[in-house]
Formats: structure tokens, C-alpha cells, sequence
């Protein structure tokens, strides 16, 4: 499993943006000044639609305030649900989208979860990420949005600052 201290891998994924949908390597994506990851395991599921994504949508500004360069939620799914959801959302364009379709990102993390009815799935975590190296993981260890949400993201830069 990633931990603080080590450098995010290189594998191919597809990155939905508000300018669209582009092939990337997740140490592309994920590589560039500070960046919030926030792993789902699925989009439109009932805690990622309603607990997990609209925390980080609600704190974009208060992130942004903190340092954050950029927010990114990763999920296996395939670009054009993460399109999708995006759009949905009200997310598309404040927060950039990671499709993980096969996922080898959640593999190369050690991530990965079986989730039975859903095959491969993100486990529900955040990261905080420095010029492409993890500063601090958070993984959840029980259902529901905890650790790995816009709060205690928040909670953790503003202490990062002390």
C-alpha cells in the first residue's frame, strides 16, 4: 500500500478535465505541484455521489486557499461515466476526474479492493501529494466518508501550516 515518502507511479490513464478527456500517466496527472487525490470506488454509487465527492466540491475554494494546485477524484471507471458524473456533479472544471477503467492504478497504489457485484475497486482514500511524492495517505478502514474526506483533508493541510 502507497505510503508518505514514496513517489506515485506511472501508469496509463484516461484524465477528464474541463477541457476534456486526455490520455495521461498518473505521475503525469498527479506529479505537478500539490495536488488532493480522493479515490472512490465507484461513481454515482450512494456514499461517493452523496458523501464522498460533493465534500470535496463544496471545499474547492477553502483547498485552493490551502495550496492545493489541484483536485483530482480517481475511480475505476471507464472515461465517459467519469465524464458523466463530472457533469453531473457540478464538478467538471474545479475538480479533475481520474479513470482508472482497468485498474492498474489502484493495483500500482495497493489500493485495489474486490468488492463483490463490482469487480476491482478503488478503496475510499485520499492523498496528499508534493511534486509527485505522497506527504500523507488516508485510508478508510470502516464504510462511510471519514478520513479520506474534504474535511479532514482540510484539517491535515491546515496543520501541515503550523
Amino acid at each position: 500500500m502507497i505510503e508518505a515518502g514514496q513517489a506515485i507511479p506511472s501508469v496509463a490513464v484516461k484524465l477528464v478535465t474541463g477541457e476534456g478527456i486526455n490520455d495521461a500517466t498518473s505521475d503525469e496527472a498527479l506529479g505537478a505541484g500539490r495536488v488532493v487525490v480522493f479515490a472512490v470506488p465507484g461513481a454515482f454509487t450512494p456514499t461517493c455521489n452523496v458523501n464522498h465527492l460533493p465534500g470535496f466540491v463544496a471545499n474547492t475554494g477553502k483547498l485552493r486557499a490551502a495550496g492545493v494546485d489541484r483536485i483530482v477524484c480517481a475511480s475505476v471507471n471507464d472515461h465517459h461515466v467519469m465524464k458523466a458524473w463530472a457533469e453531473a456533479s457540478g464538478a467538471l472544471g474545479e475538480i479533475d476526474f481520474l479513470a482508472d477503467g482497468d485498474a492498474a492504478l489502484a493495483n500500482a497504489l495497493g489500493l485495489a479492493k474486490d468488492m463483490p457485484g463490482m469487480g476491482t475497486r478503488f478503496r475510499r482514500s485520499a492523498m496528499i501529494i508534493e511534486s509527485g511524492v505522497v506527504q500523507v495517505a488516508f485510508i478508510e478502514d470502516a464504510p462511510g466518508v471519514n478520513a479520506s474526506g474534504a474535511p479532514a483533508i482540510l484539517m491535515a493541510l491546515e496543520a501541515a501550516r503550523v
